[in-house]
């Protein structure tokens, strides 16, 4: 029996994933957290010997901070990361945690149940052309959102100051046009560039231009 304990800040992937995997005798869904805080809380009891299905973006936490209290609780825990794109930034700074998995949500469950079971017989699996891509240095900054909308990706204030970011506002001139601190405006700068999976303001440029959110 393959134990599974799941971290997902949205509620019907959630529940739809348990039901999903609720389905296959040979594997048993332990239990699920909605959000970092409650995970790092429910830490300490995890059986170091289940797979964790771990979303990339929560709301509450940064993975790398995630990583770090994981791998101090439970240093061999095995670890499917899953997300909604191939941005090859997250493997470069997640390899370095030991992780097993990435997974995007897109991909069929069958590749998911495949992934899980090659990750419990003490293999490794990364979702389709995503460890050629991480393994090529100048690759590092480019982003291949999957078919889903930008809205399932950013939220409307990521993508208000996104498009302000591409319009050279300072982090100060977009704290005070958006009646935020400035400290705020750094943090969501900051998750919108581990969202995406870039680098710097050049790959936010190029997403947004993608994407529609501002002009050439």
């Amino acid at each position: 029996m393959v134990k599974v304990y799941i971290v997902e800040d949205h509620e019907m992937y959630l529940e739809g994933l348990t039901l999903l995997l609720g389905k296959y005798p040979d594997i048993e869904v332990t239990g699920s957290s909605r959000d970092g805080k409650s995970f790092l809380q429910a830490l300490p009891s995890l059986s170091e010997d289940l797979i964790l299905l771990l979303d990339v973006h929560l709301p509450d936490t940064e993975p790398e901070e995630l990583m770090i209290k994981v791998r101090e609780a439970h240093p061999k825990m095995r670890i499917i990361f899953l997300t909604l794109m191939r941005g090859t930034r997250f493997i470069h700074k997640l390899m370095k945690y030991n992780i097993q998995g990435y997974i995007l949500k897109s991909a069929p469950i069958e590749e998911l149940i495949q992934a899980i079971k090659i990750v419990a017989e003490g293999g490794t699996f990364f979702t389709k052309d995503i460890d050629i891509i991480a393994k090529t240095d100048d690759a590092r900054n480019m982003v291949t959102i999957d078919s889903r909308k930008v809205d399932d990706i950013l939220t409307k204030r990521e993508q208000e100051i996104l498009q302000l970011v591409c319009k050279e506002f300072s982090n100060a001139e977009i704290a005070e046009k958006l009646f935020l601190s400035i400290g705020t405006v750094e943090t969501h700068r900051k998750r919108i560039i581990a969202k995406l999976g870039v680098n710097n303001t050049v790959g936010l440029v190029k997403f947004a231009v993608r994407h529609g959110l501002i002009n050439d």
